[in-house]
């Protein structure tokens, strides 16, 4: 595999573009695999790349029944950031985010990880309270944060609305510096190639239409190509978990799948260099600008369940709502497209990372509006998990069984109704 660096690039540019090597395999399914990772977005690949690098266990097909970063990889609005409000949460956003710092290095491939930091505004003394005990939780974990005055945020971000009849005052903001954005394709492409460059398969165009099951245990996969045996079988499917599992015989999950939309401006000249981010009553909104000059924003879920890959009109004019209520200077600038990812909400707004049921089958779901930026620990740590069938400390917390004994993790304090969280 070609290594990737100023001096390749140049080479290239010299002699036409004619070097470069395919960046990962298209490889036809072996009879069996030591492991087989049912999905092929960020996560499952991930997880296969941390498999070959961290375990050793390169004997990996990664299935997917579509194209790599098809699904709400390339769905999302690129967010990373760690300023959760529970601690077990917080670590494992916070290890996700010590990885992005370096995941560009790791992967010899430009996620385009920027830290341009994040403001998460409040506008009552409520929500002042609010943000200074998600600043302290993290910082009892470790993670720098500060709260800004309203006179700090306006010096930061001049354009936001501070006028004293604003729809939402702001008061303030938390802000954490290391928070930021990255591609979303970059990130599948980079550990597609990652994991391919280890020997991991990477099946694309293979749909899972059954999991094998001999005495209580996992034994492989019946895909469009083909019976494909394994020893291992993880899930990382997102939206279509509740669908994936039930050809395991696990029928009911605390889980549920719901559309969330993003949108995307015409490209604009520089306008702002951070992210922003908040929530009151009635509104939830978050925006950046990427490279290309465009504002990448979203807000709620719909809320009915879909597995809908499309948004619809309500959700365009709550969002658009939402960002004139505090960036009114967007007022003219044009939609230029917008989406949805079929999310996995779970119960009480934090992901399952689990052994099953089923033995020597695992699950990775109920990312909520987390998935994006929990990434790289995702497979970190679903890797660590199928490979030593035990969890580790940091995701001994999110086994599918903290319902059933009544240790959730309530991450926004809004109880069973997954469309709140």
């Amino acid at each position: 595999m070609s290594h990737y660096s100023v001096w390749s690039v140049l080479r290239e540019g010299l002699r036409g573009q004619t070097g470069w090597e395919r960046a990962w395999r298209d490889p036809e399914p072996k009879p069996e695999y030591d492991v087989v990772i049912i999905g092929g977005g960020g996560h499952g690949l991930a997880t296969a790349y941390y498999l070959a690098k961290n375990h050793g266990i390169t004997n990996v097909a990664v299935v997917e029944k579509g194209w790599l970063g098809g699904g709400n990889t390339g769905r999302n609005t690129t967010i990373v950031r760690s300023n959760y409000s529970q601690p077990s949460s917080t670590q494992f956003y916070e290890h996700s985010l010590k990885l992005w710092e370096n995941l560009s290095h790791d992967l010899n491939y430009n996620v385009m990880f920027s830290q341009r930091g994040q403001l998460g505004l409040f506008h009552n003394p409520a929500g002042r309270d609010a943000a200074a005990k998600r600043a302290n939780t993290m910082m009892a974990c470790g993670i720098e944060a500060s709260l800004l005055s309203r006179d700090e945020v306006m010096n930061m971000v001049p354009h936001l609305d501070y006028s004293e009849n604003a729809r939402f005052p702001i008061l303030g903001a938390m802000l954490q510096k290391r928070a930021g954005t990255a591609r979303h394709d970059a990130v599948a492409w980079g550990f597609a190639r990652g994991a391919d460059n280890y020997g991991v398969d990477i099946l694309q165009q293979t749909e899972v239409t059954g999991i094998l099951r001999e005495g209580g245990m996992v034994t492989g996969v019946e895909t469009t190509k083909g019976t494909i045996r394994a020893k291992k079988v993880g899930v990382a499917v997102a939206g279509s978990t509740g669908h994936v599992m039930r050809m395991a015989g696990i029928d009911r999950l605390p889980i549920e799948s719901h559309k969330l939309q993003a949108f995307v401006s015409e490209p604009l000249k520089p306008l702002l260099d951070c992210v922003i981010g908040y929530g009151a009553p009635g509104a939830h909104f978050y925006i950046s600008q990427s490279d290309k000059g465009g504002m990448v924003f979203g807000g709620d879920l719909d809320f009915y369940n879909s597995y809908a890959q499309r948004g619809n009109l309500p959700i365009v004019q709550d969002v658009a709502e939402c960002a004139m209520a505090i960036l009114p200077c967007l007022g003219r600038v044009k939609l230029l497209r917008h989406w949805a990812g079929i999310m996995d909400m779970s119960m009480d707004g934090t992901h399952i990372m689990t052994k099953t049921p089923v033995d020597k089958l695992y699950l990775n779901a109920g990312w909520c509006y987390g998935g994006f930026k929990a990434t790289p620990a995702s497979g970190w740590h679903f890797a660590d998990l199928i490979a030593n069938d035990r969890p580790d400390n940091l995701t001994a917390a999110f086994s599918l069984d903290r319902f059933e004994r009544g240790l959730t993790i309530d991450e926004k304090g809004m109880g069973p109704t997954p469309k709140l969280h």
